[in-house]
Formats: C-alpha cells, sequence, structure tokens
C-alpha cells in the first residue's frame, strides 16, 4: 500500500500557503515537503504537527492507494 498526500497539497492550494510557510507553521524540514511531494511516508511526529498547523485530522491531510501487483490489471 502507498501513501499519497494529495490532499494535503490541495489544502495547501486552496488555503494560498506554501512550502515554507507549511514548514514555518509546523516546524518541519524541506525534507519533510520532499518526503510529501514524492509520496514517501512520514514520521506519525511530523503528521501531527502537520494537523495541527492545518486544523485537520490525518484523513484530511493523506489516503493510502492499493498497489496492483505487477502485471496485473485493474479492469473490471
Amino acid at each position: 500500500m502507498a501513501v499519497s498526500y494529495k490532499p494535503l497539497l490541495h489544502m495547501m492550494i486552496e488555503r494560498d500557503i506554501s512550502n515554507a510557510e507549511l514548514m514555518r507553521r509546523a516546524s518541519i524540514s524541506a525534507n519533510i515537503i520532499t518526503k510529501i511531494k514524492n509520496g514517501q511516508y512520514i514520521a506519525l511526529d511530523k503528521v501531527e504537527s502537520i494537523c495541527q498547523a492545518m486544523d485537520c485530522s490525518p484523513n484530511d491531510m493523506m489516503e493510502f492507494i492499493t498497489e496492483n501487483p505487477e502485471g496485473e490489471d485493474n479492469h473490471d
């Protein structure tokens, strides 16, 4: 299963919050922003900091995506 932070990125656009502003508000590093953009896992304490800064829940900022095994189509 993969993680996607697209909901967070969309929320940032809607609220006109830059990467630098999120870093300042949530006290996170540029490395965390890079992980978010690349869909890599981040530590739970960073999720909590971002949620507090954005006044949201983890469900509002990320989603888990089921990955299909190689070669398997997802056609119904």
